[in-house]
């Protein structure tokens, strides 16, 4: 199968071992990945807020760099990348009007063919559960558990419509292909701060606390994301949540993709596994 694939800003910083855990387990699954040449910003960070004309011209900049990749379907790990050429090219399908001016800016012409896929979306619907389960060769047996989608990937119905925004079900279908124990929780969709990292910095451990407080009562072996403002907020803050909350809390935030590419296989070291502040491979050893 041939997959464009649009990595976005964070993956190829912030967030390295959720781009290299997702080529990893598109090798696995015999996906072909065809990333485009001179992709830029997304527009979903501040210009979304400043000039929509500007973050609509330069998700659009985007579609005209994949589509001259060839495939039509397109994965996009980033839930906010996402999001923003997937509103776009619905903006611009839309509005006529709006597409002679963007095409005008960005000097290229916008087909509006592509299908654009989130990582949840692309394994559970164009790859499938039974070809991933075909795939699995050390099941994740004995592993509690809990999906965590946050709020941005699934929401808001009229742009994503892959799964349920308010009670999505995807990643726990992929989980226990996996072979993974998938608890269940009313915080799917809980905000984690995202953003607000910097200006705001204690409303984040207040809601990424109430997440991870959550799951530790629940008893799980970990927090599954596939958002990579999820999990450096449920990651790196957990000394500070324990101090609010007077506890000590060590729990493994762990991609989805990387959980994959364990059941497929992979060595932890080239999922990224080593590189998160909270340990995570202690849970991860009787895999």
């Amino acid at each position: 199968m041939k997959v464009s694939y649009y990595p976005g800003c964070s993956l190829e910083a912030l967030a390295k071992p959720y781009n290299n855990s997702t080529r990893s387990i598109c090798r696995m699954l015999d996906v072909e990945l065809h990333e485009p040449l001179g992709w830029s910003c997304c527009g979903s960070s501040a210009a979304l807020k400043i000039d929509g004309l500007l973050s609509v011209s330069l998700a659009a900049h985007n579609l005209a760099k994949t589509e001259k990749v060839g495939p039509s379907d397109v994965l996009i790990p980033c839930p906010f990348c996402y999001r923003r050429l997937l509103s776009a090219q619905q903006e611009l399908q839309a509005d006529l009007n709006l597409k002679a001016k963007v095409e005008s800016t960005i000097e290229a012409d916008i087909e509006g063919r592509l299908s654009i896929h989130n990582i949840l979306n692309f394994f559970r619907n164009v790859v499938g559960l039974e070809e991933i389960m075909s795939r699995v060769k050390k099941p994740l047996n004995g592993i509690k558990v809990l999906p965590y989608y946050g709020c941005y990937l699934v929401k808001p119905p009229g742009v994503t419509s892959f799964d349920d925004p308010e009670d999505p079900v995807s990643m726990d279908q992929i989980l226990r292909s996996l072979g993974a124990e998938v608890l269940d929780w009313d915080f799917k969709t809980e905000c984690c701060g995202s953003g607000l990292a910097l200006s705001k910095t204690e409303k984040v451990v207040e809601l990424s606390g109430r997440l991870v407080r959550e799951a530790v009562w629940r008893g799980a072996d970990a927090i599954v994301v596939v958002c990579q403002l999820c999990h450096a907020n449920l990651d790196m803050r957990q000394d500070e949540m324990g101090r609010l909350h007077g506890e000590k809390y060590r729990l493994p935030i762990i991609y989805l993709t990387q959980l994959m590419g364990l059941a497929f296989g992979v060595e932890p070291g080239s999922l990224g596994l080593n590189h998160h502040l909270v340990n995570p491979l202690p849970v991860l050893k009787g895999i």
